[in-house]
């Protein structure tokens, strides 16, 4: 099995490139991210590689790094999620961008994916919420906020505070992780004027 190629850009096709490997071109599918940072042709590069072997076809997948073949893999354990839409994710979000996404179960920067609807996204954020926790950079009360404002067991006076920054036009995230920040230094019994106040300074830094 092809975990790794190492060789020179021939050229480029619409979703591939071919990686010439001492003489052998071989076919290799990417991210339009990855596509995008690889060299001009002639230029030497090296991508990780996912190999999927069919009955009637070999394809091969490549990535900058292991950790973007690792969401390739993992995003395809998601029910209604195969190769074509694990590749649009990771040419929309960048893993970083796609693990904070999920932490904090923003469906919304999910679904921005072509072809990625509103129900593929909540499954997305849903199945691997669990699976994600140690490739995001997102601060754990955040994350713990999010959850509770998902469940409706955030206090009441937080959520109303993220509802006013959401309605003055903060994303979820956004305002989650302000009003997070707010009530860590106000404490728990801060009242609603107070978070937002917080809140929104926080924002303008």
């Amino acid at each position: 099995m092809i975990g790794k190629l190492k060789g020179l850009i021939d050229s480029y096709g619409e979703d591939y490139v071919i990686l010439d490997v001492q003489g052998v071109g071989y076919q290799v599918h990417c991210s339009a991210r990855t596509l995008q940072a690889l060299p001009q042709p002639g230029e030497a590069a090296m991508l990780s590689i996912e190999t999927y072997v069919r009955e009637d076809q070999i394809k091969l997948f490549g990535f900058r790094t292991d950790m973007e073949r690792e969401w390739f893999r993992l995003l395809q354990t998601v029910q209604g999620v195969g190769a074509k839409v694990a590749l649009a994710v990771l040419s929309t979000l960048p893993p970083s961008d796609l693990a904070n996404a999920i932490a904090l179960r923003d469906k919304a920067a999910v679904a921005r994916t072509p072809g990625v609807g509103p129900k593929v996204a909540e499954r997305i954020v849903t199945e691997l919420k669990d699976k994600t926790p140690a490739f995001g950079s997102v601060d754990p009360a955040v994350v713990h906020l999010s959850g509770a404002l998902d469940d409706n067991l955030a206090p009441r006076p937080v959520a109303d505070a993220i509802s006013a920054l959401v309605n003055l036009g903060y994303g979820q995230p956004q305002a989650a992780a302000a009003i997070a920040a707010a009530t860590r230094s106000a404490g728990d019994k801060a009242e609603t004027a107070q978070l937002i106040r917080l809140g929104l300074k926080e924002l303008s830094k």
